[in-house]
């Protein structure tokens, strides 16, 4: 689980810093990334994302104080689940990210993330 923990910390730091190399090295090639924003479908492939992430403000930039968490991990031989608390940029978001060991590497295969008011 230290790995995967380890793996979040960087998945953590890409989003606090708009850090979008450490964001490809967490994510699986053709990941998608589907979540609820205030009652709105966001739906994009990981290549759209990482655009989205390079093209605004980071949590760093406008000041904010990463509160981000680790909630729960669960690990079943080489699969995974992670549910996270990632507050940014306004919003109150809750992450479930569905990883797998790749390589000997832990790996982000699929996003969804919801907004909680």
């Amino acid at each position: 689980m230290n790995k995967i923990a380890e793996m979040i910390s960087i998945y953590f730091d890409g989003l606090f810093y708009g850090d979008t190399d450490k964001l490809e090295q967490v994510f699986l090639k053709g990941s998608y990334l589907y979540g609820d924003i205030k009652g709105q479908p966001y739906a994009k492939s990981l290549d759209e994302y990482l655009e989205g992430v390079k093209n605004r403000k980071s949590p760093s930039e406008m000041d904010e104080t990463q509160n981000m968490q680790i909630l729960s991990i669960e690990v079943l031989g080489q699969m995974a689940t992670a549910r996270l608390r990632v507050p940014m940029l306004g919003f109150n978001y809750y992450d479930f990210l569905s990883l797998a060991l790749i390589d000997g590497e832990w790996k982000i295969v699929n996003k969804l993330f919801v907004h909680v008011d």
